[in-house]
């Protein structure tokens, strides 16, 4: 499986649907879903797309970031 789409050379990301399915690689760019075999299989909908963004945004609305910058363990192997 290559990370990068074949049509536009962009970064794919897994999505997983079900837990007893390989996950389908999503496309950004050109919105549409690849098996680990790099076989197009079909696009992202209008309503996937949609729940999507509710979900960044409701991600977004509810997580508390401290502005705290993460500091290394010193010391540990």
């Amino acid at each position: 499986m290559t990370l990068f789409c074949k049509q536009c050379n962009e970064r794919r990301l897994p999505i997983v649907f079900a837990k007893d399915k390989p996950p389908l690689w999503l496309c950004g760019k050109c919105e549409n879903f690849a098996d680990g075999v790099d076989t197009i299989i079909r696009e992202l909908t209008k309503e996937e797309k949609e729940d999507m963004e509710k979900k960044l945004n409701d991600f977004e609305n509810n997580t508390k970031l401290n502005g705290e910058k993460l500091k290394r363990r010193k010391g540990v192997n």
